[in-house]
């Protein structure tokens, strides 16, 4: 009987799914999905889904923390929070008062920063001066802020879901608004886009920096991905730490954010979709009278710096009082390679729930692992990135054991063909996926200006599926072959260390006398 109930449900998804791909195939979506590049680079993107009174957009700009320049690591990141501070009509009192004031800011700041920086030759009194005029022109231009006027506006009309997010190949925008706010949104977002300030952008630096303390400096794991990357990579900008090096955050400034912005927050690097209720032939006018007036601008140079093949393995131990972690990862090309979708495969046999190789294997089987997942397009995919796989160990086992478990797993791909139904899992879950992401506005928004943007045409979302179905066994074990190999591994690892016990007060001074150099250090204190 439960089995028979198995094949019942499997039988309705089947035909659940199937409905819902005949309602969301190319064909229909093209009748009314809209595209227009305007005369200054930007594309627009409407979809028509008349089903709630809403729409929702995702505006990406084709620039992440891979595109920071030297020396200014976290630059994309900061200019994404910069983003919501308003701009030459919105967050501002006297917007030419205030420029004035942001002009003394820079600087002051400039002073400050080039005492600041001295190796030889640094008057403390000089750079506590210099300091005190940086924060006094800092307090003069905050007279003239209306804090969080931009998200205020949003929200005071119905917008929901209100986020940015950098990543490593992009920066991405997006909320949700009642349809009768479209005109009102299109204000709001051109102006972010095409007449940004960089206001309070040292008091933003220092949260930053407090992001950073939080995610990185302060997670073991955290740290450990940090180095992974810097180990993994030589050459690429995937080495770098995404949210900043804590010293060239704490050195930014607006004048740097604003080139960042003049450079890659160009019309002709800026893809949005505006899926929801809209129609396209009402939309478009009125995106164009808002959009287009933004200055045209050079679309930037593509990235030139080619990660060398790598030749030896790498590895990265971290030692602490805390959670084993084991993380290791391979080269693999970006998205554009034919292979792609075999990566998706190898992701979806290893890692997708219950049935996957590795939670059957280090999980459930041997019970050394509370969790084990592989990954791919790691830190990023624009480029050439990882294929990743961890495991955190439980109590009482080691990440060595971990790399032992995984390499075994890894070896079969290698070495035997997948299953039939190994295979057919992932097809069908990979369909079932892209449908889910069609299901509501959001995903949809998001996917079509993905997509658009890395092959320049949003139709390539649905010939993904012609892709997927092509894979076969042999080519998840030529790809296994291909990248799973010794030297084309970094591994790393969290090993827990008990902590050292503290002396009790007054222990030292019950075994030997304190030296001059204690007692002066003391007295220091």
């Amino acid at each position: 009987m439960r089995v028979k109930n198995r094949i019942a449900a499997v039988a309705l998804c089947a035909i659940a799914f199937a409905c819902i791909a005949k309602a969301q195939d190319l064909a229909s979506f093209e009748k009314r999905t809209n595209v227009k590049v305007l005369p200054n680079g930007l594309t627009l993107i409407v979809c028509e889904r008349p089903e709630a009174p809403v729409f929702s957009f995702y505006t990406l700009v084709d620039a992440g923390s891979a595109d920071d320049p030297q020396g200014a690591s976290g630059l994309a990141h900061m200019f994404e929070h910069m983003a919501f501070k308003g701009s030459t009509e919105i967050g501002t009192t006297n917007y030419p008062a205030e420029k004035i004031a942001l002009a003394k800011v820079e600087v002051a700041f400039a002073a400050y920063d080039a005492e600041y920086r001295k190796r030889v030759g640094q008057d403390p009194a000089k750079l506590a001066e210099l300091q005190k005029v940086f924060l006094a022109a800092q307090a003069e231009a905050q007279k003239y802020v209306i804090p969080n006027q931009f998200s205020a506006i949003a929200e005071e009309n119905g917008a929901v879901g209100i986020n940015a997010s950098t990543a490593e190949d992009s920066t991405q925008y997006f909320w949700s608004m009642p349809s009768n706010r479209l005109e009102l949104w299109a204000y709001l977002e051109s102006q972010r886009i095409g007449q940004p300030v960089e206001r309070e952008f040292y008091k933003e630096r220092n949260v930053v920096q407090e992001e950073r303390r939080m995610r990185v400096d302060s997670s073991p794991i955290g740290r450990m991905i940090e180095q992974f990357l810097a180990t993994a990579y030589v050459a690429h900008p995937y080495r770098r730490s995404g949210v900043g090096w804590e010293s060239e955050i704490s050195q930014v400034t607006a004048t740097e954010a604003t080139a960042f912005h003049v450079k890659y927050y160009v019309p002709s690097n800026i893809v949005i979709a505006v899926v929801g209720d809209v129609k396209a032939s009402e939309t478009m006018p009125i995106l164009e009278r808002y959009f287009a007036k933004i200055p045209a601008g050079p679309k930037p140079e593509p990235m030139t710096t080619v990660e060398p093949p790598q030749v030896a393995e790498k590895f990265v131990t971290i030692r602490e009082a805390t959670q084993p972690f084991y993380l290791e990862g391979y080269h693999r090309p970006d998205y554009r390679d034919p292979d792609d979708s075999v990566y998706d495969a190898i992701t979806d046999i290893f890692s997708n729930g219950r049935t996957a190789r590795l939670y059957r294997s280090l999980v459930r089987d041997q019970q050394i692992a509370a969790e084990a997942q592989g990954f791919s397009g790691f830190p990023g995919d624009k480029f050439p990135g990882l294929f990743a796989v961890y495991a955190v160990p439980l109590p009482g086992h080691t990440p060595d054991e971990m790399r032992q478990s995984i390499h075994k797993e890894l070896d079969r791909l290698k070495n035997e063909d997948i299953t039939d139904e190994e295979l057919q899992r992932f097809k069908t879950r990979a369909r079932a996926d892209l449908l889910r992401g069609l299901a509501n506005n959001e995903g949809l928004a998001r996917q079509l200006a993905e997509y658009q943007t890395r092959f320049g045409d949003w139709r390539q979302l649905f010939r993904q599926l012609e892709k997927i179905d092509a894979v076969n066994k042999a080519d998840v074990r030529r790809v296994a072959n291909k990248i799973f190999t010794d030297s084309n591994r970094t591994s790393a690892q969290i090993e827990f260390v008990a902590p050292k016990q503290q002396k009790a007060p007054g222990a030292a001074m019950l075994t030997q006398p304190a030296t001059q150099a204690d007692q002066n250090a003391g007295g220091a204190k």
